[in-house]
């Protein structure tokens, strides 16, 4: 039976490599973003990022402007989708903001841009997709979240960024709880090392870091790979790498460089 996968932030990175992911299956594959026209340092828009995945092999695509700090727009378009395809069987709550800014360089509104994106979007896209996630025969939903670690250098330099990730990660824990008993399986996923995305080469190290970083496509197997677990397995964080070493997959073929040294990422302990 055909897969109806919904995605938040899937213009680029992560979020389209997912999106390609379960097209390469032949799912009816929905994404939402802001980028509609084309951004000076930022690839991709809606429409190419639908075309590469119908070429990637989608039954269908929806590409739905929506930014998702307006739960208005948030909701018409997971209610849109539902509508079409009667159901969801993924939601990914990937769609992030991000401001490694120390407390006193944080503004009101880069605070408030974080907490709504990462945290009451991921909240309400919830409760919105709930309907049709319970249509599904094994729905899931997956965050791009850390596991919770209190530990100060995890907050040191930037305790609103990591606030907001964290509570995402809690968003885990409770939907989890809330939603076993409807049959809904609610996990983590977290990059162990960097990855080649607009965010690293913009604002952590430019082109010295993308070298050190793996393909996003790596969050993209793993994740595909998290929903044939069964509805059971659910209010668990796992390390993209630890997904794939489950499948058997080469760990190597995801580097952007064959053999570079590989920088860890935030909230990962170095090995």
């Amino acid at each position: 039976m055909t897969k109806t996968v919904f995605i938040t932030g899937g213009t680029r990175g992560v979020g389209l490599e997912i999106a390609k992911r379960f097209a390469k299956d032949g799912a009816n594959v929905v994404i939402v973003g802001k980028t509609v026209d084309p951004h000076p340092k930022l690839p991709g828009t809606l429409t190419t990022a639908a075309e590469e995945i119908r070429t990637a092999g989608a039954k269908e695509v929806l590409a739905i402007p929506c930014d998702v700090r307006d739960l208005d727009a948030l909701n018409l378009a997971i209610t849109a989708a539902g509508a079409k395809f009667g159901k969801i069987d993924v939601l990914v709550n990937n769609a992030s903001a991000l401001y490694l800014l120390k407390t006193t360089d944080l503004t009101p509104a880069k605070f408030n841009l974080m907490h709504e994106v990462i945290v009451r979007a991921s909240l309400f896209a919830a409760q919105f997709a709930l309907p049709y996630l319970q249509k599904s025969e094994n729905p899931h939903i997956i965050h791009l979240a850390p596991k919770p670690d209190l530990l100060a250098k995890w907050f040191k330099g930037h305790t609103a960024y990591t606030l907001c990730k964290f509570s995402s990660s809690m968003l885990v824990i409770g939907l989890a709880s809330e939603f076993a008993e409807l049959g809904i399986a609610v996990n983590a996923i977290w990059p162990k090392t960097l990855l080649a995305t607009a965010a690293v080469q913009n604002l952590l190290g430019g082109d010295n870091s993308i070298k050190h970083s793996r393909h996003p496509r790596i969050v993209a197997d793993a994740a595909y790979f998290l929903t044939t677990k069964p509805i059971s397995h659910s209010g668990n964080f796992h390390l993209d790498e630890e997904l794939i070493k489950e499948t058997g997959g080469n760990l190597d073929e995801y580097n952007m460089i064959s053999g570079s040294k590989l920088y860890t990422d935030l909230y990962v302990e170095e090995a």
